[in-house]
């Protein structure tokens, strides 16, 4: 009986940071997906190159954004548990950030794809398109507000260390699966075609969603 009962509370206590997973989960695809360097740069090289290069290239920015987002994680716990006042702060720049980040993506919607062949050198070894990922994503520290932003938005605050560790893992497979993803469909030319064709609702949409992420978080 008792462990029955133990395993009900266990599960209702999963539960109850469920809508918060899903709603984490749900921004970050929709950001991801969002064409920028990272997408440019993986394309290029499945498309210049080989499936391959593409693939290191997506486990390279898959890497980067691991760190920025552990960063983001274990900074932000010590920052608010030494001076907690911070989260209105938090709450008002980060909202701000994402409602600059949502204008700025459907501004750019009707912009042609920058040519990939422009985005980055050729590889000469298995390092180098690793490198060349790594390096994309890790030249911009505006990624460590992002996220911040996103944490804070999205999770109750001061969660449990389990709730951050799962987050964190969430966000890393879900970037490693859509860049290798990528790396793999573009070496199909017809799928390059049919996405350069929704690009700008695929823009519009996610602009949208940051935008009202954005203003509710300020208001919070």
């Amino acid at each position: 009986m008792i462990p029955c009962l133990l395993e009900l509370k266990e599960n209702a206590f999963f539960m109850s940071y469920l809508p918060n997973f899903v709603t984490l989960v749900g921004v970050w695809m929709a950001f991801v997906i969002t064409p920028g360097p990272d997408f440019a740069v993986t394309v290029q090289y499945a498309t210049a190159h080989s499936r391959r290069d593409g693939i290191l290239v997506a486990l390279g920015i898959t890497t980067a954004i691991a760190i920025w987002i552990t960063t983001s994680v274990v900074g932000l716990g010590v920052l608010l548990a030494r001076v907690g006042w911070l989260i209105e702060i938090i709450h008002l720049m980060g909202g701000l950030y994402l409602v600059y980040i949502g204008i700025k993506t459907i501004m750019h919607a009707s912009h042609p794809t920058q040519p990939m062949a422009s985005v980055a050198p050729v590889p000469t070894r298995s390092f180098s398109a690793w490198g060349v990922g790594f390096s994309t994503n890790i030249s911009n520290p505006k990624a460590i507000a992002f996220f911040s932003s996103l944490f804070v938005a999205l999770l109750p605050v001061h969660p449990p260390l389990w709730v951050q560790t799962t987050s964190v893992v969430l966000l890393v497979i879900i970037a490693a699966s859509w860049f290798c993803l990528v790396a793999c469909l573009f070496s199909l030319a017809p799928v390059t075609r049919a996405y350069l064709r929704a690009k700008r609702w695929i823009d519009y949409l996610t602009g949208g969603i940051f935008v009202t992420l954005g203003i509710w978080l300020a208001f919070k």
